[in-house]
């Protein structure tokens, strides 16, 4: 699917240009990913990074550069999210514990619900449901078969519903 504010994807020559046209929709679809702002920041930035580096190859051989880098983003944050999830030990405590910023939908049941989702299920509801994208579209930024993403989807919805007529009758 097109960007309309992106225009014709093949004709987004320039990096910079791009940037400045995705940059909002990108750092929308991190924050869905990680769950809050300031690691889809991180997530968006590395992506980019690497992303500019070869970007010439990006468009001559991807059809679609923003799918190529929604994919990108999903893979990058899929393989943080196995690596940081084992447990690290440190020799000492920190003396005081830090203070994060609290993210404003912390308290909302669907949001809390799309959290626990496991990452390739919370990628596939994101771009269906917040980018409005295709089965098909999924598939291809995600690098997936179309039958993975409705089996993924099935999934996400049907835990996503459990957890949230759990929350409504009390039971969480």
């Amino acid at each position: 699917m097109l960007n309309p504010d992106l225009g014709e994807s093949h004709a987004v020559d320039d990096f910079g240009e791009f940037v400045r046209a995705a940059l909002p929709g990108l750092l929308r679809y991190g924050h869905a990913l990680t769950g809050n702002p300031h690691d889809a920041a991180d997530l968006v930035q590395t992506v980019l990074e690497k992303i500019g580096s070869r970007w010439a190859r990006v468009v001559k051989n991807t059809g679609d550069p923003l799918a190529y880098t929604r994919r990108a983003m999903a893979n990058t944050h899929i393989s943080r999210w196995r690596r940081t999830r084992k447990e690290s030990l440190v020799a000492e405590l920190p003396d005081i514990a830090a203070v994060a910023a609290r993210d404003p939908f912390d308290n909302e049941p669907l949001w809390q619900a799309l959290r626990a989702l496991p990452p390739r299920q919370r990628a596939v509801i994101v771009l269906r449901y917040y980018e409005g994208l295709s089965e098909a579209e999924i598939a291809t930024t995600l690098g997936v078969s179309a039958g993975t993403v409705k089996s993924q989807a099935s999934k996400a919805m049907a835990t996503l519903r459990n957890r949230l007529q759990a929350t409504e009758e009390g039971r969480c």
